[in-house]
């Protein structure tokens, strides 16, 4: 069952005009009611999709090594699962679009733009659209590879492909900002971690307030609910907010938390759950959290994954697609949980085992696109 439709009227038109008028320099006392313009906004990814953006990862020496083949599965997989709800637009470096339509066949879009990797949610642009929801513009944040981890220098130009493919008018924020950082409801409200967003290795000429102007800005928003922490040893994101939380709808949030108080995630969601509980949303509204507790580690490549995350899924009109860990117990439960939560839609498990060695999930490598009208 779709939850409804954000309408126009639906916002915190009031917080969402002072943010603006904030991000350019004035208030919205300073000029006539009548003459207010509210932002674009980042929709939230409850709301319609026109389709889903992914990306191909073809280069093993970006760090799959060996595990290329598997990760290329997991990708293929996750696109075929999507593609049965809604279109999937697949961005393949140039050579490998052939390999990359065989694997996810004939349901999936594939075009050649030149990429590293595959996590379209932190590399490829972030969709705000018009009050009148008559137009997208693609914002085209800066990238640097997490902190100048791997390499970026094609990837941060992803957003320039995407929008020319897609017709779609785009506009250069100057922020380091990957998409898996922030979670909006569309609404005003933005939540993140400042593990991630205040790591000097992002932005280190900004303070913690510029960085929150710039999000306002950018997103149309007016509020943002900073949690202190990711996941424990996410040493590649920095603490993604998109490993320990999800927006279920407006006002309502599925959280990761660990009842087991020898695990170092602990201390770690159980601050994240207590900033939720004493905050209010953009339009004063109390968070109504849904706690889950599962959240497995394996080995891959004899390492260990200490960063799986179900809270990583993506949503679809009629699904909602969950990373599965190959851990029974665990997945059974959250998928049982997921059945719950989203009633009307179909549950998909696919296999997320290379993707978490990669430091990421379902949600990392795709990037929804909202729809107009």
């Amino acid at each position: 069952m779709d939850l409804p439709r954000t309408s126009r009227r639906s916002f915190c038109t009031g917080a969402l005009a002072v943010a603006a008028g904030a991000a350019l320099g004035t208030t919205a006392a300073a000029a006539p009611a009548a003459a207010a313009t509210l932002p674009p906004v980042v929709p939230a990814e409850w709301e319609r999709h026109s389709r889903c953006v992914m990306a191909w990862p073809w280069d093993r020496n970006v760090g799959w090594g060996s595990l290329l083949k598997s990760v290329q599965a997991e990708v293929a997989a996750v696109a075929q699962a999507i593609a049965r709800f809604e279109p999937v637009l697949m961005v393949a470096e140039p050579g490998t679009a052939a390999e990359a339509r065989q694997q996810c066949g004939p349901a999936v879009t594939v075009i050649e733009y030149p990429i590293n990797d595959c996590w379209a949610r932190d590399t490829g642009p972030i969709f705000a659209r018009n009050q009148e929801r008559t137009q997208l513009t693609g914002l085209d944040f800066r990238f640097n590879g997490w902190g100048n981890k791997y390499p970026f220098d094609k990837d941060d130009l992803l957003p320039v492909g995407v929008c020319d493919h897609l017709a779609v008018p785009r506009r250069a924020v100057d922020l380091v900002l990957e998409g898996g950082a922030v979670l909006t409801d569309g609404q005003g409200t933005l939540i993140t971690t400042e593990e991630c967003l205040l790591d000097p290795n992002r932005n280190p000429n900004l303070t913690r307030a510029q960085i929150e102007a710039a999000l306002l800005a950018a997103y149309g928003a007016s509020k943002v609910v900073w949690l202190p922490y990711g996941l424990h040893n996410d040493t590649i994101t920095n603490g993604h907010v998109d490993l320990v939380a999800a927006y279920l709808g407006p006002a309502r949030v599925l959280l990761h938390t660990q009842p087991d108080p020898a695990d170092p995630n602990h201390a770690r969601t159980a601050a994240n759950k207590a900033v939720l509980q004493a905050a209010t949303d953009a339009c004063g509204r109390p968070f109504q959290i849904v706690e889950l507790h599962q959240q497995p580690h394996f080995r891959v490549n004899g390492a260990l994954v200490e960063t799986f995350s179900y809270t990583n899924y993506y949503l679809t009109s009629g699904s909602v697609v969950v990373p599965t860990a190959g851990v029974t117990a665990d997945d059974t439960a959250v998928l049982a949980q997921f059945a719950t939560l989203f009633p009307g839609r179909e549950v998909t498990g696919i296999p997320c085992r290379t993707l978490a060695w990669g430091g990421g999930g379902i949600h990392c490598i795709t990037q929804h696109v909202p729809v107009l009208g």
